[in-house]
């Protein structure tokens, strides 16, 4: 068995309309190719509302079926599950089914996927161990439908947020950890790592070793720019580190947490290099953008001086690199001026000290 697909429901049909294959677009566009490339079904670009640009088919995964989600095999008992917007990971067992996230939008759709999956290859449907990225509602926010026995593990601080949040659909971990955790339930193993502050101050690194699979959510953004203020992240810096750190390990599949499809190696070189490209533009920006004229426009009114010099920088910023990417990354036109400020803001002139005009006053 690799998927379970059907008729998507009526509120998923336009945006399903086109969608196309995993990475056939980049690698028709001479760019990038990766193991996935066609995987998913094959069609053109999608334009969604409004007057953003056309989604390349090389973005978009595999349709979701009736029920409103598609489940699929990596390799082995290992599998994901996703409703186009958010994606799960779950590894079947001899002696129950490990999950990865809890995503509240996929929600009972999990146990469907759970369920068809164990019915076909005949191993338990019960999930025995939930293993959280991070503490985000968005990722783990269905945790409570697995009930008070299953065994959910997460990072030490991932324990501490979930305790001070409070949140009954979010049960805080049972099991932590600080650095690294080896996770083995009826003969196959998860590898959990903790690299210091990215997204969160807990997210994690999940990787199946066995089926050359890295789990690592709100990172990196297969097929797509970063989400908004590089998918607002509490540690700028070590959010971009976290890319490299992603490369160094071992795997050949990944699944982002986010969006529709798997991704590859070339997915995250494609990203890399994006960030890049965002890095050299806001130091050009910062080199070359003066702020008097703002000054003398807005006189005293000290907030609305930094609002219009930091839009006015993030939109420099992020002209050139959106022309770049537009048509290779979906909705670079969407969030590059978003991901320009928090380059702008965070990674360099807070936290990097690169202060342009604002630095030590003569």
């Amino acid at each position: 068995m690799t998927a379970e697909a059907g008729a998507p429901p009526a509120s998923r049909r336009a945006f399903l309309a086109g969608t196309g294959a995993a990475a056939a677009g980049v690698a028709a566009a001479g760019l990038l190719g990766g193991p996935l490339t066609g995987t998913a079904r094959a069609a053109g670009p999608v334009c969604p509302p409004g007057n953003f640009a056309p989604i390349p088919g090389s973005a978009l995964g595999p349709p979701v079926n009736a029920d409103g989600y598609f489940v699929g095999q990596i390799k082995g008992d290992l599998y994901w599950v996703t409703d186009s917007f958010y994606t799960a990971m779950f590894l079947t067992t001899r002696d129950g089914v490990v999950l990865v996230d809890a995503p509240p939008t996929i929600g009972h759709n999990l146990l469907r996927a759970i369920g068809a999956v164990t019915q076909a290859n005949g191993r338990p449907s019960q999930v025995t161990h939930l293993v959280y990225s991070h503490s985000h509602a968005d990722h783990i926010g269905a945790s409570i439908l697995f009930g008070p026995d299953v065994v959910r593990i997460g990072h030490s601080e991932c324990r501490t947020l979930l305790l001070r949040d409070n949140d009954p659909n979010r049960p805080p971990p049972d099991v932590t950890f600080d650095h690294h955790f080896t996770l083995t339930v009826g003969g196959e193993t998860l590898l959990l790592d903790f690299h210091g502050p990215n997204h969160t101050p807990d997210n994690i690194f999940i990787r199946a070793p066995a089926q050359q699979t890295l789990m690592v959510v709100d990172v990196i953004f297969p097929g797509w720019v970063p989400f908004k203020q590089l998918a607002v992240s509490q540690d700028i810096p070590d959010w971009i580190q976290a890319q490299d750190v992603a490369m160094s390990l071992p795997w050949d599949t990944l699944v982002a947490g986010h969006l529709g499809r798997l991704g590859t190696r070339d997915d995250a070189e494609l990203q890399i290099a994006y960030v890049a490209d965002l890095q050299a533009s806001a130091q050009a920006t910062m080199a070359s953008l003066y702020p008097a004229p703002f000054f003398e426009q807005f006189g005293n009114n000290a907030w609305a001086i930094f609002k219009a010099y930091l839009d006015a920088a993030s939109a420099q910023t992020a002209a050139p690199v959106t022309a770049k990417y537009l048509g290779n990354l979906a909705a670079a036109d969407v969030f590059t001026v978003d991901n320009a400020f928090a380059l702008l803001e965070f990674a360099l002139r807070v936290d990097g000290g690169v202060l342009g005009p604002f630095g030590i006053h003569p």
